[in-house]
């Protein structure tokens, strides 16, 4: 983890009213947290940053950090150090692609385990709190089939459904990761503490709160977004009528994945959410195959993205900072010479020599206009 980096992201993440959408816009335009400190408050209100966290922002930059906030910055860099945690941004080449496309990714995510995961094939497993003990074993079995087929789970780390999942994930030799509503200090609920660390070692935990924030009720929908965003599909085990679990799935159709359902007796009330899915035209899953007859087309897509991912944080770890600033400006659409030099404020021969070791590694290309990324 990139110690100040990192720390300027805290920094961000603690700015009073500073919102998740314009603080993306932020990172896509700028790439890394230090330049988007570095950039002028005109820039900042044009990208729609609320005047409060403007003036919050202004007044660091010209005064510094007060000591109640700079107190708050290293504990919360301790307990990241600690825990083993990472701070992954939006402009970060390790931001999980799918979640990348998504119209409000969170700008920036904290990471504990093997953030790698994040750019692989995944089916989120999502279902009821109190789940019956036939949706424990339906989603358990399941579960075990899919990172056998191998893909990894993707669940919210809650009682019922997501710990059968992530608990058949783990015995049967596979990966999973878990998606949380508070700061990755904060284990909820607590009882979930040995399958939380056991996770850091066969996966990934992983929020878009910092340390410190608790699991309040707003942040649970935020969080589902996530667990659908990282995902090729949704299962929704079990879900009764009103449920966050048909939250998701709403969520997952809106973002363009798709979506699963298990059929159930008109009798069981914490079926009857699956039930209205399937009426809705949602995909009724008795087996893995009916998942993966769907997913067959996008799960090789995603191996192959993975691997591309996987090429592309290798060749980062070799380049110079000169050359990562310049990629971190790189998006899918074309940028200039000019353009970089301005937003990097590096003369326009560090730019091009930066250009040119990224084409050499393939990491970028040319095209009309300037260059964009591979």
């Amino acid at each position: 983890m990139d110690v100040i980096e990192a720390q300027l992201c805290l920094q961000l993440h603690n700015l009073p009213s500073l919102g998740d959408v314009p603080l993306a816009r932020l990172f896509l335009e700028h790439g890394t947290a230090a330049n988007i400190w570095d950039s002028p408050a005109d820039e900042w209100r044009l990208h729609g940053v609320d005047p409060e966290a403007v003036q919050a922002a202004t007044a660091i930059q010209q005064r510094g950090l007060s000591s109640t906030v700079a107190a708050q910055l290293d504990w919360q860099l301790h307990t990241l150090e600690r825990i083993g945690g990472q701070v992954i941004s939006l402009g970060d080449p390790l931001y999980p692609c799918l979640l990348r496309e998504l119209y409000d990714p969170p700008p920036i995510l904290y990471a504990s385990g093997d953030a790698a995961l994040l750019q692989q094939a995944q089916l989120g497993i999502v279902g009821s709190r109190k789940a019956s003990p036939h949706g424990v074993r339906a989603a358990s079995h399941l579960s075990a089939d899919i990172v056998r087929s191998r893909m990894h789970v993707c669940s919210g780390l809650a009682l019922g459904i997501d710990y059968a999942a992530h608990r058949a994930a783990l015995d049967a030799g596979g990966k999973t990761i878990a998606v949380m509503a508070s700061g990755l200090d904060i284990i909820y609920p607590a009882r979930h503490r040995p399958i939380a660390q056991e996770i850091v070692e066969s996966g990934c935990l992983l929020s878009e709160f910092p340390p410190g924030c608790k699991p309040l009720p707003y942040r649970f929908p935020k969080r589902n977004r996530i667990i659908s965003g990282l995902s090729l599909g949704i299962l929704v085990v079990e879900a009764a009528l009103r449920s966050g679990s048909l939250i998701t799935a709403r969520t997952a159709m809106e973002q363009g994945r798709e979506v699963f359902a298990l059929p159930w007796s008109i009798f069981h009330p914490e079926g009857l959410g699956c039930l209205g899915l399937i009426r809705q035209g949602v995909k009724m899953v008795q087996d893995i195959d009916d998942i993966l007859e769907e997913l067959g087309p996008l799960y090789q897509c995603q191996k192959e993205l993975a691997v591309n991912c996987d090429d592309t944080a290798a060749a980062c770890a070799d380049l110079n900072p000169t050359a990562k600033q310049v990629l971190g400006l790189v998006g899918s659409e074309s940028i200039s010479v000019d353009e970089l030099a301005q937003h990097s404020a590096l003369a326009v021969s560090a730019v091009l020599s930066a250009l040119s070791d990224l084409e050499v590694e393939q990491l970028i290309e040319r095209c009309d206009g300037g260059y964009i990324r591979r």
